[in-house]
């Protein structure tokens, strides 16, 4: 069963940002490393990736450096600023407050 990606959306720029908490990381590396956290109940658009890297490497979050592999295509490695790193504990800091938040309403005592 995947989730639903209503759930996610929002959230995509942390994903991205944790993934690269441990390292430089290119697109589709990123990617297969959610799809597998995730037991492949989660893959992000190809787009939405994309975009959310733009973003991202616009507010000074992210910087892109061009691989030198040789072999095969020439990839493009995203790598986290230290804006990047505030950036992301902000939006955990959010995800937990809006998680706590969410448990409240929905808990079966919330509704007597």
């Amino acid at each position: 069963m995947s989730i639903a990606s209503d759930l996610i959306r929002g959230h995509t720029e942390a994903i991205i940002l944790a993934q690269l908490m441990g390292s430089d990381s290119y697109g589709y590396q990123i990617n297969k490393s959610i799809q597998q956290k995730t037991g492949g109940r989660y893959e992000l658009k190809e787009a939405t990736l994309y975009t959310a890297f733009r973003r991202l490497e616009e507010n000074g979050s992210i910087y892109s450096y061009w691989g030198d592999e040789t072999t095969g295509a020439r990839r493009r490695y995203y790598c986290i600023t230290d804006r990047g790193r505030e950036y992301f504990e902000k939006l955990k800091a959010d995800w937990q407050d809006a998680k706590q938040l969410i448990d409240k309403l929905i808990e079966e005592d919330a509704q007597q």
